[in-house]
């Protein structure tokens, strides 16, 4: 996750403390990260110190409804598997912005 931060911008705890937890994945989603509930619920359990897989129960559903809510508000750019699959005419080429 390091990696994928960097490439957002986000390069040190303290920035990512600053940020927040949702802001923060946000920005990997909008940078081109997939989404992945594991990586999001491990990140606010670790910004408050906690184990990652620590929240349970009503708590673990909040965390999903906050997830659904920000992977709902991004558009997933094209991966280099779609390009080579596009590449080569297997999948359509998809339209540039």
């Amino acid at each position: 996750m390091e990696d994928a931060f960097v490439r957002v911008g986000i390069t040190s705890a303290d920035q990512l403390r600053e940020i927040g937890a949702d802001a923060a994945y946000k920005r990997l989603l909008n940078g081109g990260s997939r989404p992945h509930f594991i990586a999001y619920y491990a990140l606010v359990m670790g910004l408050q110190g906690r184990p990652w897989n620590d929240a349970k129960g009503k708590e673990k559903d909040a965390l999903r409804v906050r997830f659904d809510a920000l992977k709902s508000n991004i558009t997933l750019g094209e991966t280099a598997l779609d390009k080579a699959l596009a590449d080569i005419g297997v999948i359509e080429k998809q339209s540039r912005p």
